[in-house]
């Protein structure tokens, strides 16, 4: 009977993902695949949280911030980033509705970008960056891991990159990312429950921990060359 109701469970989660995706509304932005499979980051994550998680809330996110822009075509023009960095500018009307829901869009579109098999640790010049400005990656993964820890309720935390390739960690509330200040992420964590609870519970620490066997630092590392050539979106 357990296994009955489980399967039943991911027939109708599934389902529900794909009526959330066919009901979206039209605009300019959409939900990425996943470039892996949901199953793909077992068994640091599991394939339902992946499947919620991307085919719920990000597409949920994405079909809301299209929603507060169909009325408004020149922000509706702006590229995600210029977006979130001109909230201030934004009719009061939809600033937080896009604030929410564009931040959402543009923290899951990164953290699945930055995700994948394999795990394993940074090299060349990402390595060199961590080790100037954290003292080496187990020292990043202490930082990291710590401010994860302290943000209270749901959030993110972020290693931001500049211009010139200097690293820093920082944590956000809700679905705010460092790109309404006009900052850039290198790479982050989303310590919202729904990222981790089915597996681990309130176990935060331990999802923080496992979190970094499926970090894709191929793609971290093209995301700082990018960065310091002024070519990093979200």
């Amino acid at each position: 009977m357990q296994r009955r109701e489980l399967l039943l469970g991911l027939g109708a989660g599934l389902l529900t993902a794909r009526t959330v995706l066919a009901q979206a509304p039209s605009g300019p932005h959409s939900l990425p695949p996943l470039a892996y499979a949901p199953n793909a980051l077992e068994p640091h994550i599991d394939t339902r949280t992946m499947e919620l998680h991307h085919g719920r809330h990000h597409a949920a996110y994405v079909n809301n911030l299209n929603t507060a822009l169909k009325d408004h075509g020149e922000a509706a023009k702006l590229p995600l980033q210029d977006l979130l960095a001109k909230l201030a500018e934004l009719p009061e009307s939809i600033r937080t509705a896009v604030r929410n829901n564009g931040g959402g869009h543009a923290n899951h579109s990164m953290f699945w970008s930055i995700m994948g098999p394999g795990g394993g640790q940074p090299a060349g010049a990402l390595a060199e960056a961590i080790q100037r400005d954290f003292g080496g990656f187990d020292k990043l993964q202490e930082q990291f891991n710590a401010a994860g820890l302290r943000v209270f309720g749901s959030g993110w935390v972020f290693v931001t990159v500049d211009g010139a390739g200097k690293l820093a960690i920082v944590t956000r509330p809700n679905q705010d990312t460092p790109l309404m200040e006009g900052g850039r992420v290198l790479f982050g964590n989303d310590v919202w429950e729904h990222a981790y609870y089915l597996l681990y519970q309130n176990r935060r620490g331990d999802y923080l921990k496992a979190w970094w066997n499926v970090v894709n630092w191929a793609e971290v590392a093209k995301r700082y060359e990018a960065a310091k050539a002024g070519k990093l979106s979200i």
